[in-house]
């Protein structure tokens, strides 16, 4: 193993953890964002509604950027925007700036999102074993950190625009730093019109995996927190612990998930991930109390934590450039971390918040029977993973 394969993986699991810490900054500080500039509850949805919005236009455009300039340049560019955007939400003084200032920062992070699992991809390649669970475990610490870092901000008494600009120009020089350490991928065979072509259909099926799978994840962030108020009677403070678990589950899944991998292929974890996603998700919503609620939030972490991974992995593999095909699936991906939370919302005004939360149970199933449509062999069980040589790291 050289020293530059070594560096590139490291620097690729440092950029998963910057990058969850800089989103996760943002989102922790939300309550003294609405104090900081009077927003209602409204206002706070339209404002994550515009940073998704934003990511996902830049997630659809990147499958043509990735086959041209490829991950190394798209992350080096990326990386130092997503930073110089966040500082730009720090600053922004009234709703206006901070909904153009949001909007960038949704764009930078989708050229990241992108670029940061194609680069995981290449180097995975390099390794010749599965290695992206371990990337996207580094997502959770980033999260985990801005959580506490933001514990510790509030009590220190930082504000919103101290705390956050502060993040962010840390985060500067570290993104900088990092652009050295990425790894080039090899010309694509089919050059810039890799960007442009169908891809091959079980890309769209990785897709649509994802898309269920990131339904699930938004759908905690977004919604847990109310049900255990509002539907259990959970004080604020033990309503507020269910995403913090469901967080360590996904990480300790996601620093485990590479072996379990090399065990016993992608199709029969995505199949047993789906069915632990569903069935948690029903133990929560049959919950007699909000502590058994609350611990089976840790379970649904642990099942639905390695499905992106996985997908963004063999994704990757599909064709001779990983850059475009994860850009295809990524994309679909996002579309459903936006479109769970806003269906979640028609649902429980159409019934209730508890019947809406049902379809956690749903997807689980879906992701579940969607695995079982991947081809045997190499594309989707034991994981040969095809192996190059790495290029050297130019400065």
């Amino acid at each position: 193993m050289t020293s530059v394969l070594r560096n590139a993986r490291y620097g690729a699991i440092l950029t998963f953890v910057l990058a969850g810490l800089m989103v996760g900054t943002m989102t922790v500080r939300i309550p003294a964002l609405t104090d900081k500039l009077g927003l209602s509850e409204a206002m706070v949805g339209t404002i994550l509604l515009v940073w998704g919005m934003g990511a996902l236009v830049t997630m659809q455009s990147m499958r043509r950027v990735m086959a041209r300039v490829g991950s190394r340049a798209a992350l080096r560019a990326g990386g130092p925007l997503t930073a110089l955007s966040l500082l730009g939400v720090a600053l922004a003084p009234d709703l206006p700036l901070l909904l153009v200032a949001v909007a960038l920062f949704g764009m930078a992070f989708g050229i990241v999102d992108v670029a940061m699992n194609a680069q995981g991809s290449a180097v995975e390649q390099a390794y010749g074993r599965p290695l992206m669970n371990g990337m996207h475990a580094g997502w959770c610490v980033g999260a985990i950190s801005a959580g506490a870092l933001g514990s510790l901000a509030i009590a220190a008494g930082l504000s919103f625009t101290l705390n956050v600009a502060l993040v962010a120009l840390v985060s500067l020089p570290v993104a900088v730093l990092l652009g050295r350490t990425y790894l080039p991928e090899p010309p694509a065979a089919a050059g810039a019109k890799e960007g442009r072509r169908r891809m091959p259909a079980i890309v769209y099926l990785l897709g649509a995996i994802m898309f269920f799978a990131f339904m699930v994840e938004g759908t905690v962030a977004d919604w847990n927190g109310l049900y255990l108020r509002d539907e259990l009677g959970a004080p604020e403070a033990v309503a507020a612990l269910g995403y913090p678990i469901f967080e360590v589950g996904m990480l300790i899944a996601r620093l485990t998930g590479d072996r379990l991998r090399v065990r016993y292929g992608v199709r029969w974890m995505l199949t047993v991930s789906g069915l632990a996603t569903g069935g948690f998700f029903a133990v929560v919503l049959l919950a007699p109390s909000a502590l058994v609620a609350v611990s089976a939030m840790f379970f649904v972490g642990l099942g639905v934590a390695t499905i992106s991974p996985l997908t963004l992995s063999l994704a990757g593999t599909a064709t001779d450039s990983p850059g475009p095909a994860i850009a295809q699936a990524g994309a679909m991906g996002y579309a459903g971390l936006l479109l769970g939370p806003v269906a979640i919302g028609f649902l429980s005004d159409a019934t209730s918040l508890h019947t809406a939360l049902g379809i956690g149970v749903v997807l689980g199933a879906l992701i579940a029977l969607s695995a079982r449509l991947l081809p045997h062999g190499d594309q989707a069980e034991q994981n040969p993973l095809p192996t190059r040589e790495p290029t050297e790291v130019a400065a």
